[in-house]
């Protein structure tokens, strides 16, 4: 009874949020605006009103954390090893080289700009990986703050909407093939939503080779929430033995393995699972579809949250360099991606 109480009223309140985004969303000619990012800003322009209200307070931050790593989990059943596999040799390739330029430029910029490494991360793995679902499962393991996720989460989508628009026009321009064409929108454009958009725009065929290829750039979270989570934990270490005033202490500090108990983040691993339960066929078509439906609806839930959850004054003093690094991240992308597949002949 004390959890319906403490927390019915902010889950409701998000499902309500959900259900009108992507009622709204379902007018935007090929989706270019997810229900998601709707939910996101909907949800920052409630904050003011909704903040004086306690008793929602518990129900929102409850769907910010916990609805969506269950969504993350069942976003599993969207993709299979197989899927992997029959891509792999093309993108494989050329996904290393996208998310060696996310992750290094992104760091390289954060640094110029004095960003904070969390937003600049965020941003980052938006960009590399796949937009808001990449932003959502690092930013629990790094403790990101609400605002942070908003601000990533802005940065990357209003890139994606740009692309959408471009993409089949220089396509056409370069006269790509369809798979050549499907594997630079593939590993190019971050958000699913937008991938779909603009991969469907140029061609049917390019269409799936670009739907394939993203689901399975979205494998890569699995490694990246890791190497993150490490990240962070190293560095709270760092900043505890800097505010010891004890030697002795200090010393006995730092010689303490870090707890892999802690930094793991348990949800990837169930992720993976359900991805292996789906490649061994054990998920009938039909429930794969509700559940992954499901799954894409929690993910809106929770964005929702968190814009409920984010003042937009707090959002503001970032500043406008995080809206630069998404954009310089997001077409050095772009190039790279074009680049590799010209070097290896795709294009």
């Amino acid at each position: 009874m004390t959890f319906l109480k403490n927390y019915t009223g902010g889950i409701l309140f998000t499902i309500v949020l959900a259900v009108f985004s992507t009622f709204i969303s379902g007018f935007i000619p090929y989706q270019l605006i997810s229900a998601g990012v709707f939910a996101l800003l909907i949800g920052m322009m409630l904050n003011p009103i909704l903040s004086k209200y306690i008793i929602l307070e518990k129900g929102f931050g409850f769907t910010a954390k916990k609805v969506l790593r269950l969504a993350i989990i069942l976003m599993g059943t969207s993709l299979s090893f197989s899927q992997v596999v029959e891509v792999g040799k093309f993108s494989l390739f050329v996904m290393i080289f996208t998310l060696l330029t996310a992750f290094g430029g992104g760091y390289s910029i954060g640094k110029l700009f004095r960003m904070n490494w969390k937003l600049s991360g965020l941003i980052s793995a938006g960009t590399g990986i796949c937009g808001g679902s990449a932003i959502a499962a690092i930013a629990p393991v790094i403790d990101a703050d609400d605002s942070e996720i908003a601000y990533a989460i802005s940065a990357t989508f209003i890139f994606d909407i740009l692309m959408v628009i471009l993409f089949p026009i220089m396509g056409r321009y370069f006269n790509m093939s369809d798979l050549g064409y499907g594997l630079w929108a593939g590993t190019a454009v971050n958000d699913t939503s937008s991938v779909v958009a603009a991969g469907y725009a140029f061609s049917d065929a390019a269409g799936k080779f670009a739907t394939i290829v993203k689901l399975t750039r979205t494998l890569s979270i699995i490694p990246t929430v890791l190497i993150f989570s490490y990240i962070n934990e190293r560095l709270i270490r760092k900043n505890n033995i800097k505010n010891l005033q004890d030697h002795e202490s200090t010393t006995n500090y730092s010689d303490k393995k870090i707890n892999l108990n802690k930094i793991f983040p348990w949800f990837i691993l169930l992720f993976l699972v359900v991805v292996g339960i789906k490649s061994l066929g054990l998920i009938p078509q039909n429930a794969t579809q509700s559940i992954s439906s499901l799954s894409k609806f929690m993910m809106v839930m929770s964005l929702g949250a968190i814009g409920l959850r984010t003042n937009f004054n707090t959002l503001a003093k970032s500043g406008f360099k995080p809206m630069v690094h998404g954009f310089i991240i997001s077409l050095l992308v772009v190039v790279v991606s074009f680049a590799v597949q010209l070097f290896i002949g795709q294009i």
